[in-house]
């Protein structure tokens, strides 16, 4: 469980602060250097599957100031926090 934690594009965030990647510590369990909080047993196991998803987080930043809007089976970018939804152009041949 620890290479999940740190390996690919980017480190898992800490969940309670956002503002720090987790580091893994002892076995099925990481810490936020940070905040200092410890995540393990099943919510590390959660973040660690739900960041393997794929496109379950868009990369659009919504105007309402989330920063990503999450991509829809549709092609559809929909804000989680205010319920926007934006159709992508597309690109010209």
């Amino acid at each position: 469980m620890q290479d999940r934690i740190t390996t690919g594009a980017q480190s898992l965030q800490c969940p309670i602060c956002e503002d720090h990647g987790l580091e893994p510590v002892g076995y099925n369990s990481a810490r936020c250097p940070s905040c200092r909080a410890v995540i393990s047993g099943p919510l590390l196991g959660t973040l660690i599957w739900i960041s393997q998803l794929p496109d379950a987080v868009g990369r659009h930043a919504c105007e309402c100031g989330h920063p990503e809007m999450r991509l829809l089976p549709d092609g559809v970018y929909r804000c989680p926090a205010c319920a926007a939804e934006v159709t992508p152009i597309p690109h010209p041949s």
